[in-house]
């Protein structure tokens, strides 16, 4: 873990203004600065940076919070890593604290398991570039128009026709047999109980090899393709998960492909990796490859923090057209808008690019409908769609998609499209969708029955305007926080169902007049609550009496309390069955609330 005083200390040294605009330009605004928000497309700008309050806030997508916030979104990486950048800039140096024996032995096999993975990548593609058992990848990959200078940019490699050469390779550097097994690099067979053997063989022999990076570039994984279209086991084989690679988690080509997937607010996605590579290489680069053929819900909002919108471009047949429809529900969640680039019939991205060129591949990409309308294409293009009963399973089938949409506005605008295009009343098609609504949520709540009990974290449900005011006054003013500390704030806020942050405000330890200490304080919170605490942060004025104005909260709380209370004895004094003696109790009860509510 960073040490408190040294984030603090960096978020001193690092105003929020100068940072941002060392990644894009800000104009100046009265007070604050704004520009358009680099996380979601727009036309006119709705981000602003508050420099008095060192946050920023989108008021179009919602994203805020601290500097630390800001360039963990913006690069893409971990809170820490965040830190370190922002430390280097101003030359901090940080060292974490002393870490558990633990953890300090998860850290030190995450090292040991990038360093392993990082000489195997040197490894296989040395074998590619020099060895005479390379020689069949060089011919592959010179069949597919890619030459030394691009497999040495994509650091390809060859993994030789061997059961235990990168074994022998890796021993060799000084890697035990442990840290190799849990690399992935290697695997072993299982008896027939399931138990795995203990003799063990590379999992990669006589493949063209790809490195999947993070997105700082390490290397955490591979994708080997075969070579000998008769060899035995699939087209691609891909390294398990392990400490370091979680499939769901990882983009590929991400660590090259992310500014120009921020500078065109769009990302193309391929479906392997020499799509992306030839892509790429041909001056389309704001491009990245799922790992699969379908989108989880972590990779759509890894995405979701560069660019607005998807151009999916699978492969143009049955198959290519299933994985696109599959990442619907991830893409759709995040609140991206999708388009879809039908390649020429036989063709994938590469094989188009390598026969048209780059050009003719942007202008698809250029011209890609969107995916509704693309579906709507295809469906009056089939004979089923001219009978009654080919229009209505086409209905449903997009009820099943066009439920997903959150944003009101886009829904109903599509909802009129498809029942334009399909002749159908939209009341007809908004049935079908409520129907669908209902199956999803029936589903949704059968599935949360089955789901184990887990803590539940923070919720950042909607305040009422007394707990944003307070919230405003327990971040900016310091005697307006101190009124409250010294009341007992923690038994009346907890009774309370909006109070969550506010409790998490009173609770931190921070200063309201040295904005370092609330930036370091924001830093800790998830992104919901940064985005909250941001839009509260960003008001130009407080209230001119601020600690009259906090005492007048503070009863209007207490009556919320009683009301509270309340509601719930009147609730019991109805319940069937009741005794005489707890009624006349009970009745007591609302009559002291009551009078209580009327004193305040």
């Amino acid at each position: 873990m960073i040490p408190e005083h040294v984030i603090q200390q960096i978020a001193a040294a690092n105003d929020i203004v100068d940072v941002i605009a060392g990644y894009f330009p800000l104009k100046k605004a009265g007070p604050a600065y704004k520009a358009l928000c680099p996380f979601h497309r727009e036309k006119s700008p709705s981000f602003a940076v508050n420099a008095a309050r060192q946050i920023f806030k989108c008021f179009g997508c919602g994203a805020g919070g601290s500097v630390f916030k800001f360039v963990e979104m913006y690069e893409n990486v971990s809170f820490p890593e965040a830190v370190k950048r922002l430390g280097a800039r101003v030359n901090i140096q940080v060292e974490d604290e002393p870490l558990s024996e633990e953890e300090n032995a998860r850290q030190l096999l995450r090292r040991r398991l990038l360093a392993l993975h990082a000489d195997a990548a040197e490894w296989f593609h040395a074998n590619l570039l020099r060895t005479r058992a390379g020689q069949v990848a060089r011919e592959y990959l010179k069949g597919r128009e890619i030459g030394a200078e691009v497999a040495k940019s994509w650091k390809l490699g060859y993994a030789p026709d061997a059961w235990d050469a990168l074994s022998d390779f890796a021993r060799g550097k000084g890697y035990r047999d442990d840290e190799i097994m849990t690399s992935g690099l290697v695997t072993s067979k299982e008896d027939d109980e399931g138990r795995r053997s203990d003799h063990y063989y590379d999992r990669f022999r006589d493949r063209l090899m790809f490195p999947i990076c993070n997105d700082i570039g390490e290397v955490i994984a591979f994708s080997g393709r075969v070579l000998n279209a008769e060899a035995f086991g699939g087209k691609y084989v891909n390294s398990p998960e392990t400490p370091l690679f979680v499939k769901g988690n990882v983009l590929f080509g991400i660590h090259k492909t992310k500014r120009a997937i921020i500078d065109k607010g769009s990302a193309i996605v391929c479906e392997g990796q020499l799509d992306l590579i030839t892509a790429y290489e041909a001056g389309v680069q704001n491009v990245i490859a799922p790992q699969g053929t379908a989108f989880t819900e972590r990779q759509a909002h890894i995405l979701r923090r560069l660019a607005g919108e998807v151009v999916l471009c699978f492969d143009s047949d049955a198959a290519g057209l299933k994985a696109a429809e599959r990442s619907l529900p991830a893409l759709l969640d995040a609140k991206l808008a999708i388009r879809v680039a039908a390649m020429p019939d036989g063709h994938d991205p590469d094989s188009f690019i390598r026969s048209a060129g780059g050009d003719a591949f942007a202008k698809i990409i250029a011209q890609a409908p969107d995916f509704f309308d693309f579906q709507i294409e295809r469906a009056v293009r089939t004979p089923e769609f001219a009978t009654p009963r080919g229009k209505a399973a086409f209905a449903r089938k997009m009820a099943e998609t066009v439920v997903l949409i959150s944003d009101p506005l886009l829904r109903q605008a599509v909802v009129n499209n498809i029942s334009s295009r399909m002749e159908m009343p939209a009341t007809d098609f908004a049935r079908l969708l409520k129907q669908e609504a209902g199956k999803q949520r029936s589903a949704a709540q059968a599935a949360a029955r089955r789901a184990p009990v887990e803590d539940a974290r923070l919720s950042t449900q909607p305040m009422n305007v007394t707990t944003r005011l307070l919230c405003q006054l327990a971040l900016l003013h310091p005697q307006a926080r101190a009124w409250l500390l010294a009341h007992p704030w923690l038994e009346l806020f907890s009774r309370l169902p909006d109070t969550e942050l506010l409790v998490r405000v009173l609770e931190a330890q921070f200063d309201p007049a040295q904005p370092a200490t609330v930036t370091a304080f924001l830093a800790a919170l998830n992104q919901e609550e940064q985005n909250a605490l941001a839009e509260l942060l960003n008001v130009k004025t407080l209230p001119q009496d601020p600690l009259r104005v906090v005492g007048d909260c503070w009863r209007d709380m207490e009556r919320r309390t009683i009301a509270q209370q309340l509601a719930s004895v009147e609730a019991r004094l109805r319940a069937p069955g009741l005794s005489l003696e707890d009624a006349v109790a009970l009745q007591q009860e609302v009559q002291r609330l009551k009078r209580e509510l009327g004193g305040n």
